[in-house]
């Protein structure tokens, strides 16, 4: 008999509530539903039914922001939000025996690995997504690799061409430009927001990784510049109590992040710049001046436009990397 939801649930909940009974979650600690998904490989939906298990459990707490705190709820109000990357303490959640958590569906399980990779092949052309070789590659089945592209369909990721084929990019210069200008509007939006429940200890951690980035001797190595992007424009930005908003903006990052990543494992040179934008801004927001580090924000990303129009004409002369998925293939101009 499938497992159902209602299961998947429950094993979240177990193993949450052991993380927190451990203290390998810490008091005041942020849980947010997306990176919770993720680790899990989940939707949403199971997660937030442990969520609401554990709130009535009085193991976590909701708070002045987006998510919930680790803690009870009396302590609301003493115990100061903590926000950290999450990834490296929900790692652990991967090391617990399989069975202990039900099968999840099958498109959950590729949905996330295939969304990075045809959102990193963007800036290389146009390329067609062939149904059969996506469940070939995965090992599932046509209904399921069909499943996972009407999601992305509904993302804006991938589209459906006239005659019904499966197609992604290219992302030109054109939708960068506009991309980031809607980003541009929506991202102070956004920080305005969360500035209201940021703590001056989040802040500051923060700022140190960006001090720590310009001490770097020979400039901000790649994955120093994804930590702190993820920093401000997913884990800062999106804590807020618009989903629709959040949402949305996910969507615009999606492409426009994903591609400059996948660029910058290729070894095109990061800004050495960018770290003390992201100063500016924190800076400005421990200082109380919201309205100063929304224009700071608003300048950081009409930069990174710049930077990445840039990345993209020095895309154009890079082959084709061979390791994009046996699944994308690339159309003819």
């Amino acid at each position: 008999m499938p497992q159902t939801n209602s299961y998947l649930y429950e094993a979240i909940c177990r193993q949450l509530a052991a993380h927190i009974h451990e203290r390998r979650f810490e008091p005041g600690l942020v849980l947010l539903e997306k990176p919770l998904a993720d680790a899990f490989r989940t939707s949403r939906a199971p997660v937030q039914r442990a969520l609401a298990e554990l709130e009535s459990h009085d193991l976590i707490h909701r708070f002045d922001g987006r998510g919930y705190l680790v803690g009870s709820k009396a302590q609301a109000g003493t115990v100061a939000p903590v926000r950290r990357a999450l990834k490296p303490l929900l790692s652990e959640l991967g090391n617990e025996p399989e069975e202990s958590i039900p099968a999840r569906s099958s498109w959950e399980l590729i949905y996330v690995e295939v969304e990075q990779v045809i959102a990193s092949s963007l800036v290389f052309g146009c390329y067609r997504i062939i149904e059969a070789d996506l469940a070939a590659h995965y090992a599932v089945s046509r209904t399921v690799a069909r499943d996972v592209l009407s999601r992305l369909q509904h993302s804006g990721l991938v589209r459906k061409s006239s005659s019904s084929h499966w197609l992604a990019g290219p992302l030109t210069a054109k939708d960068i430009r506009e991309l980031y200008e809607i980003r541009s509007a929506l991202e102070p939006l956004a920080l305005r927001t969360a500035s209201q429940s940021l703590s001056l200890q989040t802040l500051g951690a923060m700022r140190e990784n960006c001090e720590l980035a310009l001490r770097q001797p020979d400039g901000p190595a790649a994955d120093t510049i994804d930590q702190l992007e993820r920093e401000l424009h997913d884990e800062l930005l999106l804590i807020d109590h618009n989903e629709h908003l959040s949402e949305t903006l996910r969507r615009i990052q999606l492409p426009l992040m994903q591609a400059e990543r996948y660029l910058r494992a290729l070894g095109i040179p990061t800004d050495p710049q960018l770290p003390s934008e992201h100063r500016i801004v924190i800076d400005l927001l421990m200082a109380g001046s919201t309205d100063a580090a929304c224009a700071a924000l608003s300048a950081h990303l009409q930069a990174e436009a710049r930077r990445s129009i840039s990345h993209l004409k020095t895309a154009a002369v890079i082959p084709e990397p061979s390791r994009l998925a046996p699944y994308l293939h690339k159309m003819q101009d």
